[in-house]
This record gives structure tokens, C-alpha cells and sequence, in this order.
């Protein structure tokens, strides 16, 4: 069975969305298109460039998050660090060793870039990403074109790089275009849940599953940081991307929409133990398996998609 996958990010928390795609797999579905915002792109990049639910469940579990705590050096400035690499940086880590981890697991199946992965010339995966300077949601690769860029020559880690930058935490990457620099951003900023972008005019071939993260306590209390300037900014990103694009998640959208729950783990609550490593896995599996008991496709079609007055899906 074929469907389309799109994940929500949400930091560490998109360990859950592993469970949910370990569970469609074991029922049979694969995958044709990918798309994620931020983890969400971790994860369907990941996807795209041939490794199962199985092999990122392995391999996740047994990774510790917080070696990608590669800080800024002016972050190590005693007192004022912290500060001065937000105002300077614009990020207090730099994120090029999350980068760099990446590119290396695509190499490993043999498919850095876009090109590699492309079929017919288009990417069946799709990064979104926030360029902030020119205040646009940015779709990669094929907005790369709209840089001088050419999208098919990207790297793979580059994109998803900048999708998980999240602001104030990870440095923003620079696209130069001339003379011209762009800022760009996590995706979550102005879409972490795009169940939109496969979505096509007419009756659909095969259904778009969207992965969505619910979390018990969205906005963090507490961060392992004592700086009240980063506490605040933390707490205001986590607020804007447990929020972004729910106002607008219509009864079309949501009941092809997973809904994980995640507890009360926090987007950059990188410590985390394997217990909840395993609650999370535990819950995305447990969740999708709820959800494709309830789920038809020949019902969702006859319900939303048969009257072909503008409603768009893939």
C-alpha cells in the first residue's frame, strides 16, 4: 500500500513519529513522497534516502542528543556568553555538527543530494524552512532556484539543516544570492505541520498520512539554562511551534492526521532518559495503530474528496 508521509518537528519529540512509522511499515504501507518541518525533516529525509522505522528506531535509541550541543565560542564566555553569542550568533550552538551527522548517514546510502534521490527530476522529499529575512516560507529544494541555487546539485544536510534551526537556539544558515543574504530558519516558524504540500486537484491515487505531536505541556517551565534572556526565548519558540498551523487543521486534514501524544517532554529537552525515548517510540506506534484501525480510505474519498469543488489532496 502506497501513501505519502508528512511529519511535524518538534525536537526531541519526534522520536514518537518513529513509532507511528514503524507501525505503518509493519501494516505494509510504504512511502512515496516525504516532508517534514525541523525533527519532522530529520526523520522523512531519513525516509527518502532508504532507511526503515526499524533502522531509525535502532539507531536513535541509541543516540545521545546532547553531543550535538556544539556551542558558539562566545557562548563559552563566562556570565555574558550565553548573551553576547545571541546577539553576535544570533543562536547559542551552531548546528554544523547535526549537519555533519547527517550527511554522513545519507553517504552512507549513497544519496546526499537532492539529485540522488530524484525521480524524473523531481525530489519526492520535501524540506520547509523559513527565510526570515524575506518573511517567506520556503519549500526545498525547488525554492533554491529562487537563489541562483540549483536545487537538484543541494546537499541533503544542508536543507534539513536549516529547517531545524530553531531561533535563538541554533545558529541561522546564510543564503547568498549576489550580493543579497538571506536568514534562513526552522520551518516551524511559519508552517511545522505542511499535511498541505502533496495535495494535488481530483481524486487521490493513494492517501497523505500527516504525523502531528501533542504535547501535555507544550511551553517548558524550566530549561537547563540559566540565562533568563534564553529561558524566554526557548519558551517563546516552543510556544510558536506548538501552536503553528493548528488554527487551521480542518476536519479534511484532520482525520488523515496521526496524533501522537508526547507527554510532557519539551522540544529541546535533549537529556532525556531511554525510558522516555521509549515512551515516546511506545506512544507514536500505539497512536497510529489506533488510528488505522478507524481508517478508510474509500470512505475518507467518498466524504471529502468527492466533490471536487476546490478541496486539494494527493
Amino acid at each position: 500500500m502506497k501513501a505519502d508521509i508528512v511529519c511535524e518537528g518538534g525536537g526531541v519529540k519526534g522520536i514518537a513519529l518513529l513509532g507511528a512509522i514503524y507501525y505503518l511499515e509493519e501494516k505494509g504501507y510504504t512511502f512515496e513522497h516525504f516532508a517534514g518541518t525541523s525533527a519532522g525533516a530529520i526523520v522523512s529525509s531519513l525516509l527518502a534516502v532508504g532507511y526503515t522505522g526499524k533502522d531509525l528506531k535502532n539507531m536513535l535509541l541509541n543516540i545521545n542528543f546532547t553531543d550535538f550541543y556544539e556551542k558558539n565560542k562566545l557562548t563559552l564566555l563566562p556570565f555574558i556568553g550565553p548573551t553576547v553569542s545571541l546577539f553576535k550568533n544570533k543562536g547559542l550552538f551552531s548546528g554544523n555538527n547535526i549537519e555533519e551527522y547527517l550527511n554522513n548517514l545519507y553517504k552512507a546510502k549513497g544519496k546526499t543530494k537532492f539529485k540522488d534521490i530524484a525521480k524524473n527530476g523531481e525530489s519526492p522529499l520535501k524540506v520547509i524552512a523559513s527565510d526570515i529575512t524575506n518573511k517567506r516560507l520556503i519549500v526545498l529544494p525547488n525554492d533554491l532556484k529562487d537563489y541562483n541555487i540549483d536545487p537538484m546539485e543541494f546537499n541533503i544536510a544542508k536543507a534539513v539543516r536549516m529547517s531545524i534551526s530553531l531561533p535563538f537556539y541554533f545558529n541561522p544558515v546564510i543564503l547568498k544570492n549576489g550580493k543579497e543574504a538571506s536568514y534562513i530558519v526552522d520551518g516551524g516558524i511559519l508552517s511545522n505541520f505542511p499535511i498541505w504540500l502533496f495535495d494535488v486537484e481530483g481524486t487521490p491515487k493513494w492517501p497523505t498520512f500527516g504525523l502531528k505531536l501533542l504535547s501535555d505541556n507544550d511551553l517548558k517551565k524550566n530549561h537547563p539554562n540559566n540565562s533568563n534572556l534564553i529561558t524566554y526565548s526557548c519558551d517563546l519558540i516552543d510556544t510558536i511551534l506548538a501552536n503553528s498551523d493548528e488554527a487551521f487543521l480542518n476536519n479534511k486534514d484532520s482525520v488523515r492526521t496521526i496524533k501522537i501524544r508526547t507527554y510532557n517532554i519539551g522540544t529541546i529537552d535533549f537529556a532525556i532518559s531511554k525510558d522516555q525515548y521509549l515512551t515516546l517510540f511506545n506512544s507514536g506506534y500505539k497512536c497510529a495503530k489506533e488510528f488505522l484501525a478507524k481508517w478508510n480510505f474509500d470512505s475518507y474519498i467518498s466524504r471529502y474528496r468527492s466533490d471536487n469543488r476546490g478541496h486539494y489532496y494527493y
